[in-house]
């Protein structure tokens, strides 16, 4: 099982230097992944609002410093960007990384990022369904022409093309969502809310997956599973959804091994609080 480490995204300001640091910490640590959010802006519960740096830029820099982690959004929203700029930014990462981007899609969720920057809300599902027929055609095949009733494109050429094995993730368990993206995606994604942060309710998920993949003519193992966990191995937590996390590095320890044991190929861990140390520490405890 692969274990990688989601980076900050409105806990605190966190600048560049802090990031680079962090992500050099995962990897000299022995970790697999770097994830990002794909985010705007947040309404904290003090009445500030706080938004994260941007998604796409962040993710060129850290594959720009970086040698061997993979590399992903978690995931990106496809109503932030035109379809095909969201394909053309993707081989764009995975060039400067050399290989190591996974793209992770969803519909989003919060109504006001979507309002403040002034992108429509209305009809998710169908304005995602159309973009990821767009993406997924110019990352798979070069080319696509599209007329839809939210997204257009006209012999739309993505050059330079996609590497052929650049892997797709879908972050979403909908029966609707699953049935526009399993027939298409090398990997799914659940977020640590969506199973209660609870290694023992992963096994009813994955056989959703499971059961889509086989309505779609798929073989089950040709989906890798992946989860978010909540983990808080010191300080006070910070985020503003620390629900039910697991505390300390032998219990993250078991809840690993459980979460291997139910099906899950890679792991995204979300630290609360999330500092060079204890992305260190996280590091330690996974690879032991």
């Amino acid at each position: 099982m692969k274990i990688g480490v989601q980076l900050p995204e409105v806990e605190r300001r966190v600048g560049w230097p802090e990031y680079r640091a962090m992500a050099e910490a995962a990897e000299a640590g022995g970790l697999d992944s770097l994830w990002v959010g794909d985010h705007l802006l947040y309404d904290l519960p003090d009445g500030s609002v706080r938004g994260p740096w941007e998604c796409w830029t962040l993710l060129a820099a850290l594959a720009a410093v970086t040698e061997s982690v993979t590399l992903a959004p978690l995931v990106a929203s496809t109503s932030f960007h035109a379809p095909a700029m969201l394909a053309k930014k993707a081989v764009t990462v995975d060039e400067i990384s050399n290989g190591r981007l996974m793209v992770g899609l969803g519909a989003g969720w919060n109504e006001r990022e979507y309002s403040a920057f002034g992108f429509a809300f209305d009809h998710r599902v169908s304005r995602f369904e159309e973009a990821f027929t767009i993406i997924r055609t110019l990352l798979r095949e070069g080319r696509a022409d599209f007329s839809g009733q939210h997204y257009d494109v006209s012999d739309c050429v993505l050059d330079p093309p996609a590497r052929p094995d650049l892997p797709l993730m879908i972050g979403s368990s909908g029966p609707r969502m699953l049935a526009i993206t399993i027939p298409h995606v090398d990997a799914w994604n659940i977020w640590y809310d969506d199973y209660d942060n609870d290694p023992s309710k992963l096994a009813k998920k994955i056989a959703v997956v499971d059961d889509a993949a086989r309505t779609a003519g798929r073989h089950t193992e040709a989906i890798t599973k992946t989860a978010a966990l909540l983990v808080n191995l010191e300080g006070e937590p910070t985020r503003r959804d620390s629900r039910n996390p697991i505390v300390g590095a032998e219990s993250m320890a078991a809840a690993l091994e459980s979460m291997q044991s139910a099906g899950i190929d890679h792991v995204q861990l979300v630290l609360d609080p999330i500092t060079i140390t204890s992305v260190e520490l996280a590091a330690l405890t996974a690879t032991r």
